[in-house]
């Protein structure tokens, strides 16, 4: 006797709990060849851009020697002044290079294999709930996304702070999917870790987190919130616990904290790192104090204007699209369901990120929008994937061929902005992706089989026509070097909307931008005259903007391909100095009888010097040379005690633009140097033995 049994029945929400089962037999392979991709496209060359960002270089240089500076992320290892952050990004490039030497591997590999792993989190996170075509999608969009490429093979914060938050939001889902307060927790922490990495910009995610939890959360309403708050206090304590160290040990225990104007770390992490940014009431910040307005156009618009539109937005007008849809089509299932939470995740972080860049009145660059890079790779993930699912509709169709076909016409108008970069892919780009999208349509439509088939080829001709631009962009970016404080990824690029006084990309190509509108916030730099005065570090010894020898006898400059891109090349404000033989060996003899082998206004002039010879460094008055540290008096007695041996002529000297605040300490010294002290040059650098 034979039974009929019905079939099983296909639904778009999985289980709240998913069970294990065994994977299409594809889906492993393509997870490691992800892997594999984004390894090699985040690691290979990577010693092109030498000390990438040399204010970091030397800060985890100087971890590498002292573990006090290690823990207070301090410019030098005599520990005069921290960096403007804090430091937990700096603690694994400074135990790395204690382990594998000072040099570019060890300072940027690290965030390189936190690329992918953030690439691996971020699929493994979006596979859960919307399958592993999704999860693919999603890490293939973060992994190739241009800025992303950049941040992953530098050595600013970015690259902790976006793997810290992507692990929040895993947890956050294991949250959602089990109802145990230790995966809200566990968000927490990785959350208030990420606060230790970058400072406020960590908390941009925590309204997503939350009220996705709150609404799919499984206990009932009381309980969630007694959960949250739980969560809260995780974030607070592992962000708190080290504001607290270094606010109670007292001032003369510890280095100066840069970036604050009283030596306050909850100065740094509120006001110059925090609300200042949202304000533009950033005291000590080379265009603070005004209110801002010295960093590009604010409004809707500017994440897609000139500076930041190749950086990140090549795929963002149809995530917003999918986003709608998504919510649209889960709105009425259950409160529960974890779909509709995967949406508010990671729709709610892609929404309040990219609302708050957009608005924010301070300080603002283009390589901070590889916070947006998870937000743009999960919503397009797990919306085109829905939609296909529900493609037998007429509107669900239609709604993934129009998403396909705005995202291709928008990736062929960034490839404009380009003109001399492989102009003939825009056109394959903008071709392919209108077919694909009316292929999309079409096969939604058809029943047959050959429907089918052309469904299939549809979906990848979309998924190449969408990618090509960001992936040769990704690509350009690997192939290149990057220095200095600001680097921004792909080819340069003019025109756009909303781009700000003087268009362009801000920051590329050496002095050529550096700021939006193409010159420093304000007019002028700290002091007047131009960072780092004539040629601080003497003859740039064939190119080398990185101290030569200093990293195991290999020359961090010139490499093949062309010379280093982006950073700014402001030397001095922006970026590390060249620092020739002759001045490196002038300032390393008798460096074991001094504290300092020199002092010099500026934590990028300090870096430069400080890398080539391997010696602190002091850096007068941190990283815009506007703190006060130290104060005249301070720096009187340093002499006296002969713990100083030489100050390095900058030109740079503090307080001085209309635009400028802060202290005005680092003029006053320059000041008294030049009065007290008889100059000599070397090579073409003014320099003041303060033993004499």
């Amino acid at each position: 006797m034979t039974s009929t049994l019905p079939a099983p029945t296909v639904v778009d929400s999985p289980p709240r709990r998913p069970t294990p089962a065994r994977d299409p037999v594809w889906v492993r392979p393509s997870f490691y060849a992800l892997l594999l991709f984004t390894g090699v496209l985040y690691i290979w060359g990577l010693n092109k851009s030498g000390w990438a960002n040399a204010f970091y270089s030397a800060a985890a240089q100087a971890g590498s020697e002292s573990w006090k500076a290690l823990f207070y992320g301090s410019s030098d290892a005599a520990n005069s002044i921290t960096v403007d952050k804090t430091p937990a990004a700096l603690w694994v490039m400074s135990l790395s290079a204690r382990i594998f030497g000072v040099n570019s591997w060890s300072i940027l590999v690290p965030q390189a294999l936190m690329g992918v792993a953030t690439v691996g989190i971020l699929y493994s996170t979006v596979k859960r709930w919307f399958g592993p075509a999704a999860g693919l999608i999603a890490g293939v969009v973060l992994a190739t996304t241009p800025i992303a490429v950049l941040m992953f093979r530098f050595n600013n914060p970015d690259a902790m702070l976006v793997l810290l938050l992507v692990a929040g939001a895993w947890a956050t889902s294991r949250a959602i999917e089990t109802g145990h307060t230790r995966w809200l927790i566990w968000a927490g922490v990785f959350v208030g870790f990420g606060f230790l990495a970058k400072m406020l910009q960590a908390l941009l995610v925590v309204p997503a987190f939350a009220l996705a939890y709150l609404i799919a959360g499984p206990p009932k309403l009381g309980k969630r919130l007694g959960q949250l708050l739980l969560a809260l206090v995780a974030v607070v304590i592992s962000a708190g616990w080290y504001i607290a160290v270094v606010e109670l040990v007292p001032a003369s225990m510890r280095p100066y904290i840069g970036g604050s104007q009283n030596n306050s770390i909850l100065e740094l992490a509120l006001g110059y790192n925090g609300l200042g940014r949202l304000s533009g009431d950033e005291t000590g910040s080379v265009g603070g104090g005004g209110g801002g307005g010295g960093w590009g156009e604010t409004g809707l618009l500017r994440m897609f204007d000139s500076s930041q539109g190749g950086q990140v937005s090549w795929l963002l007008p149809g995530a917003l699209i999918v986003l709608i849809a998504g919510l649209v089509l889960t709105a009425s299932r259950a409160r529960t369901d974890v779909q509709r939470a995967g949406f508010v995740i990671w729709g709610g972080w892609l929404v309040v990120t990219g609302l708050v860049f957009s608005f924010m009145q301070g300080i603002f660059h283009a390589y901070y929008t590889v916070a947006l890079a998870p937000g743009v790779g999960a919503v397009v993930g797990m919306g085109s994937v829905l939609l296909w699912r529900h493609r037998r509709t007429i509107i669900a169709s239609a709604t993934l061929a129009t998403a396909i076909a705005i995202t291709a016409w928008w990736c062929y108008h960034l490839l404009t902005r380009s003109a001399d970069f492989l102009p003939w892919l825009r056109w394959v780009v903008l071709v392919g992706g209108l077919l694909a999208a009316a292929g999309v349509l079409a096969a939604s439509q058809l029943a047959s089989r050959f429907g089918a088939r052309l469904g299939m080829v549809a979906a990848g001709a979309a998924l190449v026509a969408v990618l090509a631009g960001p992936a040769a962009y990704a690509v350009q970016t690997a192939s290149s070097g990057y220095t200095g404080s600001i680097p921004s990824a792909g080819p340069s690029t003019s025109g756009g909307f909303g781009g700000g006084p003087g268009g362009g990309r801000g920051g590329r190509g050496g002095s050529r931008g550096g700021f939006p509108g193409g010159g420093f916030p304000g007019g002028g730099f700290p002091g007047g005259g131009f960072p780092g005065g004539g040629s601080p570090g003497g003859s740039a010894q064939g190119g080398s903007a990185q101290g030569g020898s200093a990293q195991g006898g290999s020359a961090q400059g010139g490499f093949a391909g062309g010379g280093m891109r982006g950073g700014g090349g402001m030397g001095g404000l922006l970026d590390a100095v060249p620092v020739s033989a002759e001045m490196r060996a002038f300032l390393q003899a008798d460096a074991d009888k001094y504290t300092w082998v020199a002092a010099t206004v500026g934590s990028q002039t300090a870096s430069g010097y400080q890398l080539a010879t391997g010696d602190p460094v002091m850096a007068i008055g941190g990283f815009n040379g506007t703190d006060p540290s130290p104060t005249l008096a301070q720096f009187k007695q340093y002499v006296a005690d002969g713990k100083i041996h030489y100050f390095i002529g900058s030109g740079r000297t503090g307080r001085g633009g209309s635009n400028s605040s802060g202290s005005s300490a680092s003029s006053e010294i320059a000041q008294w140097v030049s009065e007290n002290f008889t100059s000599s040059t070397v090579g073409t650098t003014t320099v003041y033995d303060l033993t004499s």
